[in-house]
């Protein structure tokens, strides 16, 4: 993979035809300068902050032009009327988020950010053995040299300008750092919640789990629904390592309302014999560009990832998804399912790399779409760069709708269209619910499925 390149533009100008005349239109840059930026007063983290901000203030915006983004369309974001908060507490926070939804007693630990009343636990037994597991303000003034070690080492933060942003504007966030062969059979769990019209959320992810250590993580991203000619800005970064022989199980729900842009760079990178369970879920935000790559980069590595969408109205959808072998026999298992209804859109482009010398690579990624509409679209872009032999690399993608024949057999059994229809949207995501070994990521996903249907 190659870094882009940052242009000295400070917006993006883009023409497009309008009745027969050629018309200029432009992304203006946030409001924000250098002094918005979160104070900070550890030099080295000061020194990582100032870098990626010239990267933000170097880069231009993403336009159509450019083969990562040609298929999703951002001029229609209000750039310019942001309000970029770095402590909100807007909103009643719903009671459902406060319950464990991955069952087996108290999560290890809690976190919830941007409600009115901030949770943190952890379980003192974790933290005596070295466990941490708080938001990134915390962390940066009582351990400052340990986010720097961790900060910036996935995701460099110089990707494009919106990693730039976040990796610069981002105080909120959460660190899960879990030492060398420390096993916890609890979950931990935590949640961004961010509420108010034309706000700006930016929030950063780490996760670390060292060697021989198995932990799982569950985070959700969710706001309220608010006006459609409202909008909220999220930009974020996952970064992800996993050592060797450690084993992570991350699940990633995003619940935004309807009128939030959002924009994220995640990444995880897996060290030999480590493995990564990596399970994604999204229903919301008026319009989602997410890039999510793994990096197999010693022998014995393997990851999984799965992913379900289900989109509605106009809903716009892009993930960006890579696969990279870069050591000998390394396993990536990679499935996607979605279902559209409406006049929502999806797009998919998944890439699987091996490089040179990663002999005994076994990659595997498939996407697969329901439409529900003749008004839904889903674009699936599978692909392969393949520098190595002695590998088996298999990809697939399909489009389609529902059988009517499977539609009769249910009818002609008295079940009536809208439970039929159900049935059927619900045995399309089997294979995505039996990845999953937790029941209440697994009811959470069904109930939101069964919502979007009885919308219609």
């Amino acid at each position: 993979m190659k870094d882009e390149s940052l242009s000295m533009s400070n917006a993006m100008k883009i023409k497009v035809r309008k009745n027969s005349r050629r018309v200029t239109r432009t992304l203006n840059n946030f409001s924000i300068t250098k002094t918005n930026l979160p104070g900070i007063v550890n030099a080295d983290l000061k020194a990582y902050q100032k870098f990626v901000w010239e990267a933000y203030e170097c880069s231009s915006f993403p336009t159509l032009q450019d083969e990562a983004w040609r298929r999703t369309d951002i001029r229609g974001l209000q750039t310019d009327k942001f309000v970029f908060v770095h402590d909100s507490r807007e909103g009643q926070l719903p009671e459902r988020f406060l319950e464990p939804i991955i069952s087996g007693g108290e999560p290890a630990g809690q976190l919830i950010l941007g409600a009115v009343d901030k949770v943190c636990t952890l379980d003192s037994r974790l933290k005596s053995k070295g466990v941490i597991f708080s938001d990134l303000q915390t962390v940066e003034k009582e351990k400052p040299d340990l986010l720097r070690k961790l900060l910036g080492q996935i995701i460099t933060g110089n990707e494009d300008k919106f990693t730039a942003l976040a990796a610069a504007m981002a105080d909120d966030g959460v660190l899960l750092y879990v030492p060398k062969n420390t096993v916890i059979d609890r979950p931990f769990q935590s949640l961004y919640w961010g509420a108010g019209e034309d706000n700006a959320f930016i929030n950063h992810l780490i996760i670390w789990v060292e060697e021989g250590s198995q932990v799982t993580m569950m985070h959700e991203s969710a706001s309220p629904n608010y006006g459609a000619d409202s909008q909220i800005f999220h930009d974020g970064i996952v970064e992800i390592y996993v050592g060797r022989n450690a084993r992570l199980n991350f699940i990633e729900l995003q619940s935004w309302g309807d009128n939030v842009w959002s924009f994220s760079r995640e990444k995880a990178r897996v060290m030999a014999d480590g493995h990564l369970e990596w399970i994604f879920g999204g229903m919301g935000t008026h319009l989602t560009k997410n890039f999510s790559d793994i990096d197999l980069v010693e022998p014995g590595a393997s990851g999984r990832m799965s992913g379900f969408y289900f989109t509605s109205g106009n809903q716009h959808l892009d993930h960006d998804t890579q696969q990279n072998h870069l050591a000998e026999n390394t396993t990536s298992d990679l499935l996607y399912k979605g279902a559209l209804m409406d006049e929502s859109r999806s797009v998919w482009q998944g890439m699987i790399y091996v490089a040179p010398g990663a002999i005994g690579t076994d990659g595997y990624q498939a996407n697969r779409n329901l439409i529900l509409s003749n008004q839904a679209r889903a674009d699936s872009i599978p692909g392969l760069e393949i520098l190595a032999d002695d590998v088996r690399c298999t990809h697939g993608a399909t489009v389609g709708n529902i059988e009517e024949d499977e539609l009769f057999y249910l009818y002609s059994r008295g079940i009536p269209k809208e439970e039929a229809e159900q049935l059927l949207v619900m045995g399309f995501f089997a294979p995505i619910m039996d990845r999953i070994p937790f029941e209440g990521v697994k009811s959470r996903f069904k109930d939101a499925i069964r919502q979007k249907m009885d919308s219609r």
